[in-house]
Parts: C-alpha cells; sequence; structure tokens
C-alpha cells in the first residue's frame, strides 16, 4: 500500500498546517487543550491520507473480462439514452465510491482511447440520477482490443468531490492494471457499455474492487 501521487501535496500541506496548529496550542493553550487539539490532529490526518491510499493491484485478466473501474458498490445496472457523446442506447453501469473506498479508477480493458472530455458542471450528491448528466466530469471511450467494441467511461463528481484527474487523452493505448484517473474524495464512476455484446457478471448493490471485480465479459466476436 502506498500513498497516490495526487494526495501527497495535500497531506504534506495538511501536515505542516496541523504541527503548527499543535505548536501554537502547546505554547499557549495548556497541557489539556494541546492533548485534545493532538488527538483531533492524528485523527484527521489519518483520516484523509486513507482518502489517498493506492494498492498496487496486478490482476491477470481473461481475454474478454471488463474489469470494474473503481471500488465501490453498483447503484445503476440498466438500459439508458447516452445523450453526452454516443447519442444512442448503451447499458449503464455504475459504481459510487464512499469516502471509504479507494478512489484511483482503472482502465476496464485492453484498447485504445478515441476520445477524452471534461465538462464542468453541479456538484449535487452522486447517487442522484442526475449527476451523471448535470455534475461536473470526464468522458472516455475506449475502443477494445477483443473486439473492436466501444464502452464510454464516465468520472463524475459529487457533493465532496471536487477534483477529477483524468490520465487517459485521445490516442492513449489502454491496459488491464493502468490507472484511467483519480476522483478525489469520492464520488461515482459510470461504464456505457453496447447492450448486446457483453454479459453482465454484477448484480445491483454489489460492491466491486476496482481492477479486480469482473463486472461483464465481451461475447465472443
Amino acid at each position: 500500500m502506498t500513498i497516490h501521487k495526487e494526495g501527497r501535496k495535500i497531506l504534506l500541506g495538511l501536515f505542516v498546517a496541523l504541527s503548527v496548529l499543535d505548536l501554537v496550542v502547546w505554547v499557549w493553550g495548556g497541557h489539556i487543550a494541546f492533548v485534545c487539539t493532538l488527538l483531533i490532529s492524528v485523527a484527521l490526518f489519518l483520516f484523509v491520507t486513507n482518502f489517498f491510499r493506492s494498492p498496487k493491484r496486478i490482476c491477470p485478466a481473461e481475454p474478454g473480462s471488463i474489469m470494474a473501474p473503481a471500488d465501490g458498490k453498483i447503484v445503476v445496472i440498466e438500459k439508458t439514452f447516452e445523450s453526452g457523446l454516443l447519442h444512442e442506447e448503451r447499458l449503464q453501469i455504475s459504481i459510487f465510491m464512499s469516502v471509504l473506498n479507494v478512489h484511483a479508477n482503472w482502465f476496464p480493458f485492453d484498447g485504445e482511447v478515441e476520445h477524452y472530455s471534461h465538462q464542468n458542471g453541479n456538484f449535487m450528491a452522486a447517487w442522484l440520477p442526475k449527476s451523471s448528466t448535470e455534475n461536473e466530469r470526464s468522458t472516455v471511450l475506449i475502443r477494445s482490443a477483443y473486439n473492436g467494441k466501444t464502452a464510454l467511461v464516465r468520472q463524475v463528481a459529487g457533493a465532496l468531490a471536487r477534483r477529477i484527474v483524468t490520465y487517459a487523452y485521445t490516442g492513449k493505448k489502454a491496459h488491464y492494471n493502468e490507472h484511467l484517473g483519480f476522483i478525489k474524495f469520492g464520488s461515482r464512476v459510470d461504464i456505457y457499455l453496447p447492450a448486446d455484446a457483453v454479459e453482465v457478471l454484477v448484480q445491483y448493490g454489489e460492491k466491486t474492487v476496482g481492477n479486480k471485480t469482473v463486472i461483464a465479459r465481451w461475447k465472443q466476436p
């Protein structure tokens, strides 16, 4: 387990700020106030550190597997009209990431990125259906190396998540075990698949582990 690069500067700044606060309380606040402040500082620092943990997950994937792009809980499995980029009906699978989940996102399969875009928007609660189309979001379209089909992966900001980081860009080769991006302080990730080309392997409410849980499988090309 390591600290993700997206959190190192934040944690360093937080450590310095809390240290200065504890020093001020130690000098002018008295023993009891210092102990209380120190305990709160340690708890806060550990809590924020938990956001930025980055487990090393190198998982073998069978050909045709579509891996979960994020840790979390399945909150949507339904056919929907994707109006942002594809303008066609797709099978949407959405994973909600709580503040306790790992916040790194992975590529769901091997392929090539055909499109990347970022849209500004609101910061409503990520579990609400409208968050996929109205919140700040990043959109990545990937063409599978397995059968040439495409899947759209969308990182969606939430009420707490105010920073979406996406490492994908148009023309980039996508690979299993590689980070697609990072969402700071939780949110959701949507993946839009061609319904007639996949077999879904997860259920509503099921918990997922990013880059480890197989959420679907491409049908034979």
